[in-house]
């Protein structure tokens, strides 16, 4: 009876993050609703930690089941699909009128696409990579560009206008598209969490993590802005001569059990 309690428990913790998750992302659209677009943008960063968080208790704990899979897909179709497709309507595209909204939905759209081809596909691809681009990542691109622009959709550098509001909405109407089509794309991209760190010299990612960290004291929003854009670029890293040798290599040596190193 202890054990089968234990093991009750240890699936609830999973299904709570996962219903943390989709509270922010209802958060967020309440925020949108008020104009309260940093609050909103922040509210969809706080749901990809805590969907983050919410595979990594389920893998360590060896928690996962079908439900929680469903249960996931649910909740990131409202925090990263809906919030955010809503997020850059509101606070950029209204003015574009049928084009702005339409972007929306084809946002919202090709997240609910993309979760259901990774449900259907996850047992038969390789798990180091994920083919078109993950919604938690597509999210994180659109919530990062608002807190890097603040609540005025102009871009402004040094508190000195370097884009206007109407050029810079223009431009988040051709990103949310661009994104959105990533997302069913057959572009692949690498997934973080089947990296292994220990193979990985894990003193140089520790100090690499310090200084992340340092950074995003400093200038979080930028730091955000920067490293979402950058893994959205990285999948055309295997479509370049020389990133493409790269590529190979790096799945080379996965595949290919490493000696043993000393201490």
């Amino acid at each position: 009876m202890k054990r089968e309690g234990r093991r009750r428990g240890v699936y609830i913790l999973p299904s709570i993050l996962t219903i943390g998750n989709l509270f922010c992302g209802f958060y967020a659209i309440i925020a949108v609703s008020k104009h309260d677009y940093s609050k909103a943008a922040l509210a969809i960063i706080i749901a990809l930690v805590v969907d983050f968080l919410d595979g990594a208790v389920a893998r360590i704990a060896k928690a996962t089941s079908d439900f929680g899979v469903e249960l996931d897909s649910l909740a990131d179709l409202v925090s990263f699909g809906v919030a955010p497709g809503m997020l850059a309507y509101v606070f950029a595209m209204r003015p574009f009128g049928r084009i702005g909204w339409l972007a929306a939905f084809l946002f919202a759209a090709c997240g609910a696409l993309r979760l259901a081809r990774f449900n259907v596909q996850t047992r038969k691809l390789d798990k180091r990579h994920f083919v078109g681009l993950p919604i938690p990542a597509a999210a994180g691109i659109i919530a990062s560009t608002v807190l890097f622009l603040g609540d005025d959709p102009s871009l402004k550098i040094l508190e000195v206008q370097v884009l206007s509001a109407e050029v810079t909405s223009a431009l988040i109407v051709v990103l949310v598209a661009a994104t959105a089509f990533l997302m069913v794309s057959k572009v692949r991209y690498r997934s973080l969490k089947e990296i292994d760190i220990a193979r990985r010299r894990p003193f140089t990612i520790l100090v690499s993590l310090l200084l992340a960290m340092l950074i995003i004291a400093s200038e979080p929003s930028l730091l955000l802005f920067g490293l979402f854009f950058l893994y959205a670029l990285s999948g055309f890293l295997r479509y370049l001569p020389f990133g493409r040798r790269r590529v190979l290599l790096g799945e080379e040596l996965e595949l290919t059990p490493g000696e043993p190193r000393s201490p």
